[in-house]
């Protein structure tokens, strides 16, 4: 758990590397499916890693593309 990454970070870093609308990404959807590439994934790593997320691995995120699942992943929170 980390107490730097809100889910609302985590929502708005997401947001902006897929060029749209917070609110507009479910909780349930496939990040890869919104064009979420591996590249941007690494940024997402690189971002979190900095804000205190030390042990966050690329396969963390990879495995299951979900805000949901990261934003508990990182958070401890629900997306």
């Amino acid at each position: 758990m980390n107490q730097t990454l809100s889910p609302e970070r985590v929502r708005a870093d997401v947001a902006e590397l897929l060029d749209c609308d917070p609110a507009s990404i479910a909780p349930e959807e496939n990040l890869v499916d919104l064009g979420l590439d591996s590249v941007r994934m690494m940024v997402l790593v690189d971002r979190w890693r900095a804000a205190g997320a030390a042990a966050l691995e690329f396969p963390d995120l990879a495995e299951q593309p979900e805000l949901g699942h990261w934003t508990e992943l990182l958070t401890g929170g629900t997306a």
